[in-house]
C-alpha cells in the first residue's frame, strides 16, 4: 500500500512539473534561439584579464562587435575581457553613451519597435530567472540598449540580439559589480 501510495504521489508531482513547464514563457523566441538552460551557466569563452593597450581610462567599457567581446578597462594597460552576444545583422551599432542605470533583476518592457515586429510578446516580465534580461541590467544613456544577462550561455559569442549586448548571468554580475553610473561605454562595430 505504502510503495502504491508513493508512486502516486511521484506520478501528480511529474504532472504537476510538465504542466508548469509548458504554461512557463519560453524567451528563446524572443532574443535567440536555442536550448533553455534556465540559470544562466557558465559562458562558453571564459572571463580573462588581457593585455589591453589603449588611451581609456581604467572603469571604461570598450565593446566591440566583430570580436564580440567586451572590455572592462584596468589600470596598467590591462583589461577584463568577457564573451558578448551582439545585435543581429541589422541591430548592430556603435557610439560613445554613459552607464545612466543598473538594476538588479530588472523588469522588462518590450520596445515599440520590437512589439511591431513580435506582437505576441507580453507587454511587461517581472524581473526573475525566466526574464531575458536576466540577473543584471547596465543601461546605456538614453538608447534602448543594454548591457544584461542571459539564461542562454550558447548564445553568448553570436549575433542574437536586437541590439543590445548579453553576457552570462555570472559575468553580468561581475560587471555590474566593477562599474559605476556614470562611466564611459564605447561600442565598436
Amino acid at each position: 500500500m505504502t510503495r502504491a501510495l508513493a508512486f502516486l504521489i511521484a506520478a501528480v508531482a511529474l504532472l504537476a512539473v510538465s504542466h508548469a513547464q509548458a504554461e512557463s514563457f519560453d524567451t528563446r523566441e524572443i532574443m535567440g534561439s536555442g536550448p533553455y538552460f534556465g540559470a544562466g551557466g557558465s559562458s562558453p569563452i571564459p572571463r580573462t584579464t588581457v593585455y589591453f593597450n589603449s588611451h581609456y581610462a581604467p572603469g571604461t567599457i570598450v565593446v566591440n562587435t566583430a570580436e564580440r567581446r567586451l572590455y572592462l578597462v584596468l589600470p596598467n594597460g590591462q583589461a577584463l575581457r568577457y564573451g558578448i552576444g551582439v545585435g543581429r545583422d541589422g541591430f548592430r551599432w556603435s557610439g560613445v553613451h554613459k552607464i545612466s542605470a543598473k538594476k538588479e533583476w530588472p523588469g522588462w518592457t518590450p520596445p515599440s519597435q520590437m512589439l511591431a515586429r513580435r506582437p505576441d510578446l507580453p507587454r511587461h516580465m517581472a524581473g526573475g530567472i525566466d526574464n531575458p534580461l536576466g540577473a543584471r541590467a547596465i543601461y546605456l544613456g538614453s538608447t534602448l540598449y543594454r548591457i544584461h544577462g542571459s539564461n542562454e550561455p550558447e548564445t553568448i559569442g553570436q549575433a542574437v540580439s536586437s541590439g543590445c549586448f548579453r553576457m552570462t548571468n555570472d559575468d553580468v554580475t561581475d560587471l555590474y559589480n566593477r562599474v559605476s553610473v556614470g562611466a564611459t561605454v564605447v561600442v565598436k562595430n
